[in-house]
């Protein structure tokens, strides 16, 4: 099923998805949505993302959530891709197989190009060297079938310089030694944030729901480990949410005592609006996610152009860079930093589609 796409005259609309697809396969266990936010900036890329969900709906929008902050991400980084998500229903644990890998790499074939799918939470780059079998139209597989591989490193790489320029607006001090971070999961990305903190001196508070992980950070880091649902509200310098969405609201962030919030995971804010417009009154500087974890991104967009990893490593630094223009923006504006941040993106996408309505004449 497909929606009309937006006009490309601005001012962008950023609340239209161009293109939705729902997936079944019945013979191979497969149900899943492809959703795609916009193609303006080159073909769509989006995570693919393995999960039980009890209704369609929460699976519509959790994709259409994810496949807009992509578009954003990707404009934010000055790469040139659009956004898309995938969901693929059902437990990674128990219901995936070759069979359901390759369905699904089939209907992103059927794409013709304008959906590239990586991985996401759920899925790995081994999953995507099965849909690979199907289809090139796939970033982050092994580093055997001449992917990137894992790029939680470089995602990681992004935030932790992220972090620094964050601290040195609010803390006072661009090096995070000494200072205090809680970091909520300790996945991939959540090791690595860890692994450079702890390099650079940092205090680490580690809260996860597998207690092997938290075994791990107590271990190799000498974190302090805490609950769950208090972890946001340790007295420390920055926070960093780095596992599910949604865990800045109303509730969480009347109890944050950080005075920077800065972490690897997808769509932190329950309500974009009132969320960030919160943060921004009591006086918490919120780096938005999506800029902040572009470094996964900038890992798979490497792959595909077929430039070296420390090329990504590199290129993840300017993260910092791009996140002190947000916060002169927002002083420059008088507004919070997701605004300063959705507003460089936009101008950037309507730029580039006023460009290419624009076509030269013959030459004399």
């Amino acid at each position: 099923r497909r929606s009309e796409s937006r006009s490309a005259d601005p001012p962008y609309d950023g609340s239209v998805h161009q293109q939705v697809v729902f997936c079944s396969r019945p013979e191979a266990g497969l149900r899943a949505i492809i959703t795609i936010h916009d193609t303006t900036l080159g073909p769509a890329i989006g995570g693919c993302r393995m999960a039980e969900f009890e209704r369609e709906q929460d699976a519509l929008d959790d994709a259409f959530r994810r496949s807009r902050a992509m578009t954003y991400k990707a404009a934010g980084a000055d790469i040139n891709l659009g956004g898309a998500a995938a969901v693929i229903y059902g437990d990674p644990a128990a219901d995936k197989s070759e069979a359901l890998l390759r369905a699904f790499g089939q209907f992103v074939e059927s794409l013709d190009g304008r959906f590239i799918a990586s991985s996401d939470m759920g899925t790995v780059s081994e999953d995507m060297d099965l849909v690979n079998v199907e289809t090139d139209h796939v970033a982050g597989v092994g580093q055997h079938y001449g992917g990137s591989g894992d790029p939680s490193p470089i995602c990681g790489w992004g935030v932790f310089y992220a972090m620094k320029a964050a601290a040195e607006k609010a803390l006072g001090a661009a090096s995070l030694a000494g200072k205090k971070v809680a970091i909520q999961g300790f996945g991939n990305a959540g090791y690595q944030i860890a692994r450079y903190l702890h390099d650079e001196g940092a205090e680490l508070w580690v809260a996860d729901l597998d207690s092997t992980a938290t075994d791990r950070a107590k271990r190799e880091f000498g974190a302090t480990i805490v609950e769950p649902d208090r972890i946001h509200a340790q007295d420390v310098d920055v926070f960093a949410p780095c596992a599910a969405g949604g865990v800045l609201n109303p509730t969480t962030i009347r109890e944050i005592n950080a005075q920077v919030v800065c972490g690897s995971a997808n769509n932190q804010l329950e309500d974009e609006r009132r969320d960030a417009r919160m943060l921004d009154e009591r006086g918490i500087l919120y780096a938005p996610d999506y800029v902040v974890n572009a470094g996964g991104l900038i890992s798979v967009y490497s792959e595909i152009h077929a430039a070296p990893r420390q090329k990504a490593m590199q290129d993840a630094e300017t993260i910092g860079g791009r996140l002190e223009k947000i916060i002169a923006r927002a002083e420059a504006e008088g507004i919070n930093m997701l605004q300063a941040s959705n507003k460089i993106s936009e101008e950037r996408i309507a730029a580039v589609a006023k460009l290419a309505s624009f076509h030269l004449g013959p030459l004399e």
